[in-house]
């Protein structure tokens, strides 16, 4: 069933990466049923905030997504939601987003508030600022996993927030590389009409630095489960074992970029591969009957 116009806008495939947000629960040092209700809201709240911020750049970038292959179908560039009804939807998910947040404390309010505002800075400017755009990208998703830790008490793990940053970091990258091989295997020699900062990538460059960021995230994962508060928090050092689940779904998902034509979308591509399915489900498994 085809799903409608603003369905589609407010892009709910995309929660998926909304699950940093519960690692504080899954890692943590024997969460309660408060801390888990907590999580939850914190998750609800991320979701509001990341559907406005999907619904801003899509406003934003309307005219380059109309000169896009495949973009130009995004429902603004098509013309099936009216800039006005896009306006007001952004801002009523920013402000029921900062209010559920706000639920949970001042400090979750502020991640949401500044999760909000570098989406701001960086549709506005700094994507195309050559690496900073897929940093801040990656800051993104370290919002997340401190809303679903310190923004509901738990402590984060210093290890645990390495490995986010390398992982975010390896998916930005795999994502320009995407983009710049699918623009250039769909004919358009001129990257700025479509993404500027592509201009400053190059296929060679972005492979060094998926190389770089796969194995510090493999390694400081690794290390975070031998790490001695993670075996003081859990009692064991069988973490260990779900080690395996990270470096087969790495390895799969370059896999997947450079005969498949993945690395566009991250949640489709984990929704559609059985591979990464299964390794998801695997990891999350096993975590689970380790560290309860």
């Amino acid at each position: 069933m085809k799903m409608s116009p603003i369905v589609r806008l407010l892009r709910p495939h995309q929660y998926i990466k909304n699950g940093f947000v519960v690692l504080g629960v899954v890692f943590g040092q024997s969460p309660g049923l408060l801390d888990v209700f907590h999580a939850c809201v914190a998750f609800v709240a991320f979701c509001l905030a990341a559907s406005s911020v999907y619904v801003f750049n899509d406003i934003f970038d309307v005219e380059s997504d109309r000169a896009h292959p495949t973009k130009c179908r995004r429902p603004i560039a098509s013309g099936e939601v009216p800039l006005p009804l896009a306006w007001t939807l952004c801002g009523v998910l920013a402000a029921l987003g900062l209010g559920a947040a706000l639920s949970l404390g001042w400090l979750a309010a502020l991640m949401i508030a500044l999760y909000l505002g570098l989406n701001l800075a960086y549709s506005l400017r700094l994507k195309h600022v050559v690496i900073l755009d897929v940093f801040l990208i990656s800051a993104g998703f370290m919002l997340r996993i401190l809303i679903g830790t310190a923004g509901i008490g738990i402590p984060p793990s210093q290890w645990l927030l390495l490995t986010g940053l390398m992982l975010t970091l390896f998916l930005g990258f795999t994502k320009r590389r995407a983009e710049l091989i699918r623009l250039q295997n769909s004919g358009l020699a001129d990257r700025a009409t479509v993404r500027r900062v592509l201009e400053n990538y190059s296929p060679a460059m972005l492979d060094q630095l998926t190389g770089i960021t796969a194995a510090c995230a493999i390694l400081s994962y690794g290390l975070y489960t031998v790490s001695p508060e993670t075996v003081r928090i859990h009692g064991s050092y069988a973490l260990f074992y779900t080690l395996p689940f990270v470096v087969y779904g790495i390895f799969r998902y370059l896999y997947l970029l450079h005969h498949r034509a993945g690395g566009n979308d991250t949640a489709r591509d984990l929704l559609a591969d059985r591979h990464l399915i299964a390794t998801a489900a695997g990891w999350l498994l096993l975590s689970v009957l380790i560290l309860r």
